[in-house]
């Protein structure tokens, strides 16, 4: 009961501040919305330009409903540009398709960290749908065959924990992957003119902003696990 109230005690802020991260993303994003870029680009033609002048020739941009659901998909070689940044000529809006265009281009570079995120989904997707489930059927396997002296349970616990260890991983390896792509975002806007020095602060909060969202998300990741860590050695520490 008490490494509960512990873990708790833990997770609470950290949830707090995905909550803030949250909130923050979005109110930066529609301040920076209401302020026209002078290039007066909208995210559309932000992305387009700038795979040109990278000499990427074989990615669409397309729009897609919502709000900040704005993401590059590699195995379909789309730009996926949301409602609020595809026809928005705002500081934001370019800033958020100048980001989606940095992940292009990391592709394109074989920038490592990508490359390990990308190598990692599938494990992730089969992960995080299994590695709880398996956690809870090994301890209930170890109970009910300690008698017996089987290690089943025990090896189960180990899979389902490794399992979760994946998708905190992968969270860890998303963060320089994201604040990478900001950089070459800006760097492309600034040279090729679509923002001045001036606006480029404001897309900077903007992307900042977002980057905080990976940050909490990474952090509840890790108490999880070390959560669930817990939990199996201790189980493993009584048998």
């Amino acid at each position: 009961m008490y490494s509960y109230f512990l873990f708790l005690l833990i997770l609470i802020p950290f949830m707090a501040l995905s909550a803030w991260a949250s909130a923050k993303v979005n109110s930066t994003y529609a301040k920076y919305d209401r302020v026209p870029n002078h290039s007066n680009m909208t995210g559309y033609d932000t992305a387009v330009r700038l795979l040109r002048k990278n000499g990427v020739h074989d990615i669409t941009v397309n729009r897609v409903a919502g709000r900040l659901t704005d993401h590059y998909h590699p195995a379909k070689k789309q730009v996926n540009l949301s409602q609020s940044t595809y026809g928005s000529a705002s500081v934001a809006s370019v800033a958020v398709a100048a980001h989606e265009i940095g992940h292009v281009m990391q592709k394109q570079k074989g920038y490592v960290p990508y490359k390990l995120r990308t190598a990692l989904v599938p494990a992730v997707n089969i992960g995080s749908r299994l590695a709880l489930p398996l956690i809870l059927i090994g301890i209930l396997l170890d109970v009910f065959l300690y008698a017996t002296g089987s290690m089943a349970g025990q090896i189960v616990m180990y899979v389902g924990i490794g399992l979760y260890s994946l998708s905190t991983l992968f969270m860890l390896v998303t963060l320089p992957v994201e604040f990478n792509a900001s950089r070459r975002a800006k760097k492309m806007l600034v040279s090729e003119g679509i923002l001045t020095r001036e606006e480029l602060d404001g897309a900077s909060k903007v992307l900042s902003a977002a980057a905080m969202t990976y940050v909490a998300s990474m952090l509840i990741s890790l108490v999880y696990f070390l959560r669930m860590l817990f939990i199996v050695l201790a189980n493993t520490r009584r048998r």
